[in-house]
């Protein structure tokens, strides 16, 4: 049977994903007992209760104490630390804010996020884009989708056409002036797999915003991945946002999944901007009848939750994801997006 002393070494190899130390040197692990028939017993002791990464470090932690001999099984309780605690953990291991280049100033910051993957989160970040770029302004976007890009696909920009210098990264240009950063313009061929960790994904994200030469831009739009794992902590917690937007499906299992992305945002402080509903019905061209072909709209029901509006229901269209495959999204217009993309760029700054 293991000591003690050897059960907490084991769980110095636990890190937590937020702050990049182990749960042993935060001091989460409390009341730890080592029982008479092999079970570890302890109490982890969460920043927040609501931890999104809770299950994950538990996780780890089982794994890392099933491998010590003489241990058959690990009980693990969920606790959160004081205030003070906090406080005194986040003096010595927040990360430092990004900070962007000299030759870079941003007016509104805006993440696109769900939760659920293929919703049409980078067909609705592409789109508030071109209606900005339509209305005049100076807009940027950078992909956070880093193993999952579509945003170059979309412009039909190519791959690998990404240069950098001493100054910085020069981001990839659009035909309607739309700058773009995505790792898909980095890599030689568009189909090359990019197969990364967390910390490098949380890593590079974090350069994409410092080191690109975004130059004067009145909105960046920020791409994000499904789910609410690394990338998307990185830039909700660590990048100056003004705000959300949410992007959904009918199914009702799309609305719940987006609902877990509603509750982290809600914990993170970040404002939720709107709730745009993707593939809502489709217009029969015989008859001009509406068809809900994944079932009744739960937009009403994630906004109300989320505390914001019902930005836009967008129709099925063949022709719009035609446009899109050939890399034409410049020329598309989806009019429910349009008054919508012109409130982006009134949202008040972040304090």
């Amino acid at each position: 049977m293991p000591t003690e002393a050897e059960v907490m070494e084991a769980l110095k190899k636990v890190i937590d994903p937020e702050l990049g130390r182990s749960i042993v040197d935060l001091n989460m692990v409390r009341d730890l007992q080592i029982k008479p028939d092999g079970v570890v017993a302890f109490t982890l002791a969460l920043t927040v209760p609501s931890c999104p990464l809770k299950d994950r470090m538990k996780g780890d932690a089982h794994a890392v104490l099933t491998a010590l001999p003489g241990i058959r099984g690990v009980e693990i309780t969920f606790g959160a630390m004081t205030d003070e605690e906090r406080k005194a953990v986040f003096g010595h291991s927040a990360p430092s804010l990004p900070k962007l280049n000299d030759f870079s100033r941003i007016g509104q910051t805006i993440a696109v996020m769900s939760g659920k993957g293929g919703v049409g989160k980078s067909l609705v970040t592409a789109s508030l884009a071109v209606s900005l770029a339509r209305q005049g302004k100076k807009v940027g976007i950078l992909d956070a989708d880093l193993t999952g890009p579509s945003i170059p696909k979309l412009f039909g920009l190519p791959s690998g056409g990404v240069r950098g210098s001493e100054m910085g990264i020069l981001p990839a240009n659009t035909r309607t002036g739309i700058r773009v950063m995505s790792t898909n313009l980095l890599v030689p061929e568009e189909d090359t797999a990019v197969v990364w960790r967390g910390p490098v994904v949380s890593g590079t994200i974090r350069q994409f915003y410092e080191q690109v030469l975004w130059g004067r831009l009145d909105v960046l739009l920020i791409d994000l991945p499904p789910g609410t794992s690394d990338a998307n902590l990185t830039v909700v917690q660590n990048l100056p946002l003004n705000g959300a937007v949410l992007v959904t499906t009918p199914q009702a299992l799309a609305a719940l999944v987006v609902r877990k992305g509603v509750r982290m945002l809600q914990q993170l402080n970040v404002p939720i901007l709107g709730v745009v509903e993707n593939m809502s019905y489709y217009t029969c061209p015989d008859t001009g009848s509406p068809h809900e072909i994944f079932g009744p709209s739960h937009a009403a029901e994630v906004a109300q939750l989320a505390g914001t509006q019902v930005a836009a229901r967008l129709p099925i269209r063949p022709e719009i994801a035609a446009q899109c495959d050939a890399g034409q999204v410049e020329d598309v217009t989806i009019p429910e997006l349009e008054s919508f993309a012109s409130q982006l760029v009134s949202v008040p700054a972040k304090a």
